[in-house]
Order: structure tokens, then C-alpha cells, then sequence
């Protein structure tokens, strides 16, 4: 039959997919048998001849797994995808859809009709009146789209602090293996220094990216797995083949009546064993839902259960502890191979660390996308792999932190206690945003969320629990990161929410601009102005301080609005959506384009060619029939980017080649300066008529005469009589971040571009 070949290069997609999965995704999972039992009886708890504290941990543990990472986010979360993207900000996004809330002020009802938007097939019918009511209150109170917007910020905190956790216990406790080759003294100066180092050199290495040496991260974590597997078999072999019965839940209850609130508090330990288990959900843009289950069914997960089986058979024939350390990873390790194991495990160690590290970058550039962090500087780091960039600020940053907390500890016991809370916080979240999901999004019963949020939850709950009982041994770290990063956050969407009201409130009015005449009352000059604004409807009122102010303005004037919608991508075929602001004669113009939180600005001259196409094939194409209709009076059209509209207008410059079937119109050349001719390719059918044509050569001198971008710089405060803690948030939290933050990128993609800024105070 024809589609077995089919069959056989899907698979082998998957396959492909599933190796590369286990270099990206599963690195810092994998690294968790180096320091969860150390962990777990760091609180003290004897380890008995009776091995019942040995097998209840291997219980919990075994459990832990198979519940959370296998049961949780395999078969359920993994299908919550946001249009193939996941993480805490997709489920976000993927409720505002639904519940047709939104977070970004300039949303529209043209954002809607977008692919991507109905890709996932959304639905303002729920089947059951419980799931309606649920929307409808949703929809209704301001103070409850409040909630889950911090609820998302917290779990997106965590990930952040989880950046500056793990890669600091990771290391840290990869290199411990020196201790059982060298006296304590000695150890004591050798262990930090050189995890230090290692750290120093991971985050030196970001700015290159992970393109060049990501081959290397699969064989890696593959070469770890089948490590820590063998020795877990040699283990049970030689030491305990009958460990495989504290596999029973029964030890769990036993190690929790024997071992009481020390057995509880060591929970915050146990735990550890998942952390790493969010990046399966975080990174699934990058792979396959299937890709991602294939890996940890298959591969990680019956490993870590044999690694951990491993250390136990070992330990249950081992009780004299002579000193802290030797309940540890190596004291488990084959002294003939302990020191390749050491040099894989640091390895293992850098790959997981460098998978944190790289979720953190983009976890950080999803929350700038969509309004709840500052304007950053972002670098692409691979022009072939999407979604590797580089943040230098953030890097650094995570950098100190990690210093900090690996210099200031220097042991795993407070490392994993901070670690933990972060983890299963963020899990707590996800599970908390999972329910909705399930009524608002999949349209199930809510007796059905409300047992996944009771099952799940009480589980993290109580591992919550026992984490927050180490706040001052260690817990304190990510909840003061989570708050510093949520007040960055919350302010900053705070002030831009506030400061868009402003200019909504203070739009001109169409009528001010339609006494003033095609001319604007001032003279036309040659030249394209782009007038960078937040609004997708109205004028501006920075625009009529260049008007009254200023003795000549651009031939073409743009009101330019960049702005971010809540799916993962937009296709290249709806980026813009083009307008007229006024009559034809004025030659102004609205051009919105729309980039999803996952997709690339290109900061190059393609812009300005995408931009200047866009409005030239809706001169061209401008008929009732293409056009969308505002809520305001103006009409928009729904324009592709110049590679994606092939029958559209296009830029030829001398040289190209000629296209049949179309029309040139060129440019007027300056006789004075000989220039490069170029000219907009225009497609003979349908026919533009004589005013429409006039239009593009119009359009066309004025991009040949230059483009300037004007940008309205603005001094954000609060008005009088406001109370005294918004007067701190605007007057001094965000007035701070928007001097610290980067200009607007689409000033950058205009090339040779001059800048005119025009100062402006918002009161809010």
C-alpha cells in the first residue's frame, strides 16, 4: 500500500525528533539522581538496618515520577498546547482566547479572524451551564482577569528563579564526586572554586548560542542515561535484587509513620527527582507532542526508575555513614569508573543547566511580547533554528545570582530546598491553569477539572508544603526572586496599560483633521514619516504637536503600529493590516503589523521593503470586498508580507528580472545624483485605474527620497490627586524601567533612518 513509506518517515520524524528532545528537554530531569537522596536525608533521619527509611524514599520517589511527569504532563498537559507552543504563558494565552480576555490594551476584533486564532477551534459555546457561567464571570470582573494574570506571572517568576536555581545544584553537585577522592580539608577548596568556574564559563558561552555545539547535547544526555542505567543494574544485581518491592506504596506509609515530621519535611528532597519535568511542556514548540512522550516513556523514565533503584540496592546494604556525604550519588558509583562518571556527570550537568538557561531567555521574551516585561535587547543566535536567542542583560544577570547562590550556600541541602519550591510551585500553577483549561478550552465537565485540580493538587500541595517549611534554609531564594521579577512585571504592565488609556483618551478628533486640508496646513515635502503609536484606531496626539509646531511635514505620513497578539505565531500572509486615516487626497495612512509572541523581529531593511509593499498592494487592491471593518469608522485590509504575496506589488530594483504579465512604475530620478532605478512591480489584472497609479508613484518617490521614523518620547507621571502608592509605581518603579529599556525595535529596522524624537507628559 502507498502510505506505508508514508508511515515509515513519519516515525522516523518522530524518532529523529525524540533523539534531539533528550539533549534540549530532558537534561536537567536527568541530572536529579546526582543530589535527591542527599537531599532527602539531609533532615537528619536515621538510616536503619530495617532499610524502611531507604525504601520509603525509593517509593515516594518511584510515585513522584510516575505521576507527575508520566500521568500529569504526558497524557494531559502535553495537549494543551497553545497552536503547538507550550508553557505557562501558552495556557495564559490560551485562555484569554477563550474566555475573550486579553492583556494587551490594543486588542481587536480583527486579531480574531487570524489563522492561528482559529486554529484550535475555539468555541463561545460551552456544553455544560456550569463551564458558561464560569466565562461569563470570567469575562465580566476586572479584579479576576487581575488574578490570573499574577497567577501566570508567579509561575513565570519561578521559571525564572529555576534559571538561577538549577544550574547551581546541578554543578555544584556534579562536582561534589571530588570529595570521595580527596580529604575534607582539602575538598572544602577545591568544590566551590571549580564549580564557579564551570558556571562562569556556561554562561560565557551563551553568546554564541547553542548551534554550535547543540549536536553535542543528545549524545550527552544519552551517554549519561545509559550510565547511571547500567550502574542502577549492576547495583540491584550485586547489592538488592529484591529492592524492587519498596516499589509497594505500603513503604510510603511506613516511612511517614516511622520517620513523622522529619519523613515530611524530607519531602522537600524527594521532590527534587522532578525537577526539570516543566521543560517538557515549556519546550514543546520546538519538537512534537509525540516526539516528547516517545523520549520519557522509553527512554528517561525507565532509566531514573533503574538509577534510583540502583542507589538503594546499595545503600539498603550499606548503613555506616561515616560522614554526611556518603549517602550521595557516588559513594553509589564503582570506584574503578567513578571518575568517568564524575567527567560525564559535569557534562550531563553543563547540557542541563544550558537547557534552563536558553527557557529562561525565551520564557522572558514571551512575557516582553505580550506586555509584562521591558523592552530587552534580544539576539538571534541561528538564522536556521527557530527560537535560539540570547539576551545579554538576562545572561549576566542569571550569571551573578548563580555566583551568589552557589558561593553563599556552597551545599545542596539549602541549594535544593530553594530549587524545590520553585519547581513545585510552578507545577502548582500549571495545575491551577490546567483546570480552566479543561472547562473553558476543551469544554469537559467541571466535575472533571475539579478532580484533576483535587488529585494533582493535593499532591503538590503537599510537597509545597514541605518546602515551605524550609523558608529559612534555603526557601527564601526563589520567593524573593519570584517577587522582584513579579513587581518588574506587574509595574510595567501597570504603566502601559495606564499610559495607553492616556493616549486613547486624548485621540484628535477626525473633524480637526479634515478642516485642515489635504496640505495639512503646512508644506509637503518629499520623504515617508512613520509616526510610531500604540493605537490601532484614531490620530494620535503626538501627531498635531508636529502640525501646529513644524513648517513642513513628509509627502506620505504612516502611523505605525508594532504590536503583539496572543497566539505563539502570525503567518507572514496576515502581517499587516492597512488603512486610510482620512480622504485619499491627505496621503495618510495606518499600518498595523502583528507578530505573535513566538515569532522573530527582523531588525534589517526587509521591514522597510514589507512596509512600503504593504501599503502599495493596498493602494492596488482597495476594494469593500478585501476590507474589515474597525471599530472605528476606518477600514482595514489584510496585507501579506512582499515574500508571501507573490501575485502582490513588488520592489525590483536594476538588474532583476523582468516579470510578465505585470506593469512598471518608476520612480522620478534626480537628475543631479545618478541612483539605482527602482521601481514597484505591479500585476496586470486586476487593472488599477489612473488615480490609484498616481498614488503608487507618489508612494514610490517618496520611499526613494527617504524614510524617517518619529517617535513620540514620553515622560509617564501621575496626575494630581492620586494616592500615594500609584504615584510610586508610575512616578518612580515605571518611569525607571522605560528609561532602562530598550527603543522600540522597529526604529532599528529602518535603514538609514533619521530619528526625530518629540518629547511628550502623560499624566495617567
Amino acid at each position: 500500500m502507498d502510505f506505508g513509506p508514508n508511515k515509515r518517515e513519519s516515525w522516523k520524524n518522530v524518532l529523529t525528533l525524540a533523539y534531539q528532545s533528550l539533549g534540549v528537554v530532558y537534561g536537567d530531569l536527568s541530572t536529579s539522581p546526582l543530589y535527591v537522596y542527599k537531599s532527602a536525608f539531609a533532615e537528619d533521619i536515621h538510616h536503619s538496618e530495617t532499610n524502611e527509611e531507604i525504601y520509603g524514599v525509593l517509593s515516594f520517589v518511584f510515585w513522584t515520577l510516575t505521576l507527575m511527569p508520566l500521568l500529569k504532563y504526558v497524557f494531559i498537559v502535553l495537549k494543551a498546547d497553545d497552536n503547538g507552543e507550550g508553557g505557562t504563558f501558552a495556557l495564559y494565552s490560551l485562555l484569554c482566547r477563550h474566555a475573550r480576555l486579553c492583556s494587551l490594551p490594543n486588542c481587536q476584533l480583527a486579531d480574531e479572524e487570524l489563522s492561528e486564532y482559529q486554529k484550535d477551534g475555539i468555541s463561545s459555546i460551552s456544553k455544560s451551564f456550569l463551564g458558561s457561567s464560569l466565562k461569563s464571570t470570567l469575562e465580566k470582573h476586572k479584579l479576576l482577569q487581575r488574578l490570573l494574570l499574577v497567577l501566570a506571572l508567579i509561575g513565570t517568576c519561578m521559571v525564572i528563579g529555576d534559571g538561577v536555581l538549577t544550574p547551581a545544584i546541578s554543578v555544584f553537585s556534579a562536582v561534589s564526586g571530588l570529595e570521595l577522592s580527596m580529604s575534607k580539608e582539602q575538598h572544602r577548596y577545591v568544590e566551590v572554586p571549580a564549580a564557579c568556574a564551570i558556571l562562569v564559563f556556561l554562561f560565557a558561552l551563551q553568546h554564541y548560542g547553542t548551534n554550535r555545539v547543540g549536536f553535542l547535547f543528545a549524545p550527552v544526555v544519552i551517554t549519561w542515561l545509559l550510565c547511571i542505567s547500567a550502574i542502577g543494574i549492576y547495583n540491584i544485581c550485586e547489592w538488592n535484587p529484591h529492592v524492587y518491592q519498596a516499589l509497594s506504596p505500603y513503604y510510603m506509609y511506613k516511612f511517614l509513620k516511622k520517620t513523622q515530621k522529619k519523613g515530611w519535611m524530607s519531602l522537600g528532597g524527594i521532590l527534587l527527582c522532578i525537577t526539570g519535568s516543566e521543560a517538557m511542556f515549556a519546550d514543546l514548540g520546538h519538537f512534537s507532542q509525540l516526539s516528547i512522550k516517545v523520549a520519557f516513556t522509553f527512554v528517561v523514565y525507565p532509566s531514573l526508575i533503574l538509577a534510583y533503584m540502583g542507589q538503594a540496592a546499595y545503600l539498603s546494604k550499606h548503613h555506616i555513614n561515616e560522614t554526611d556525604y556518603r549517602i550521595g550519588f557516588y559513594v553509589s558509583v564503582p570506584e574503578k569508573i567513578r571518575w568517568p562518571v564524575l567527567v560525564i556527570a559535569i557534562l550531563a550537568a553543563v547540557v542541563g543547566s544550558q537547557s534552563i538557561i536558553t527557557g529562561t531567555f525565551s520564557i522572558i521574551k514571551q512575557c516582553s511580547a505580550l506586555g509584562c516585561f521591558p523592552k530587552i535587547k534580544i539576539i538571534h543566535t541561528s538564522s536556521k533554528i527557530h527560537g535560539q536567542i540570547y539576551i545579554p542583560q538576562i545572561n549576566w544577570t542569571l550569571m551573578l545570582l548563580c555566583l551568589a547562590v552557589t558561593i553563599g550556600f556552597r551545599d545542596t541541602k539549602r541549594m535544593g530546598n530553594a530549587s524545590g519550591l520553585a519547581v513545585i510551585t510552578v507545577m502548582l500553577v500549571t495545575t491551577c491553569l490546567m483546570s480552566l483549561v479543561i472547562v473553558l478550552c476543551w469544554h469537559k465537565s467541571v466535575l472533571l477539572a475539579v478532580f484533576f485540580l483535587f488529585f494533582f493538587g493535593s499532591i503538590e500541595a503537599l510537597y509545597f508544603s514541605a518546602s515551605l517549611m524550609k523558608f529559612l534554609e534555603g526557601a527564601w531564594v526563589p520567593i524573593a526572586l519570584a517577587l522582584i521579577f513579579s513587581v518588574i512585571m506587574y509595574v510595567w504592565h501597570y504603566g502601559t496599560l495606564k499610559k495607553y488609556e492616556f493616549d486613547v483618551q486624548n485621540k484628535v478628533s477626525i473633524n480637526w483633521l479634515l478642516a485642515l486640508g489635504p496640505t495639512l496646513g503646512i508644506v509637503r515635502v518629499r520623504g515617508i514619516g512613520l509616526i510610531h503609536t500604540e493605537l490601532v484606531s484614531g490620530i494620535p496626539a503626538i501627531f498635531s504637536h508636529f502640525v501646529t509646531n513644524l513648517l513642513a511635514f513628509h509627502q506620505v505620513v504612516v502611523f505605525l503600529c508594532i504590536k503583539s497578539v496572543p497566539v505563539p505565531h502570525v503567518s507572514p500572509g496576515e502581517r499587516f493590516l492597512v488603512g486610510r486615516v482620512g480622504p485619499k487626497g491627505y496621503r495618510l495612512y495606518r499600518c498595523i503589523a502583528r507578530y505573535g509572541y513566538r515569532d522573530i523581529h527582523k531588525d534589517d531593511i526587509e521591514f522597510e521593503k514589507d512596509l512600503t509593499c504593504s501599503i502599495a498592494e493596498f493602494i492596488r487592491s482597495e476594494r469593500p470586498e478585501h476590507i474589515t471593518r474597525m471599530e472605528s469608522d476606518e477600514k482595514m485590509t489584510v496585507i501579506g508580507t512582499s515574500s508571501s504575496n507573490s501575485q502582490g506589488v513588488s520592489i525590483c530594483a536594476d538588474g532583476g528580472d523582468d516579470h510578465e504579465d505585470s506593469s512598471e512604475i518608476v520612480s522620478a530620478k534626480s537628475p543631479e545624483k545618478p541612483r539605482k532605478r527602482v521601481r514597484f512591480v505591479v500585476p496586470e489584472s486586476p487593472q488599477i485605474d489612473s488615480e490609484a497609479r498616481e498614488e503608487l508613484r507618489e508612494l514610490m518617490e517618496a520611499r526613494e527620497s527617504g524614510m524617517a521614523f518619529i517617535l513620540g518620547h514620553s515622560y509617564v507621571r501621575a496626575k494630581k490627586g492620586s494616592n500615594l502608592m500609584k504615584r510610586i509605581v508610575i512616578n518612580y518603579g515605571y518611569d525607571f524601567l522605560r528609561r532602562n529599556s530598550r527603543e522600540p525595535t522597529y526604529a532599528l529596522s529602518i535603514s538609514h533612518a533619521s530619528t526625530l524624537e518629540v518629547g511628550m507628559v502623560y499624566l495617567v
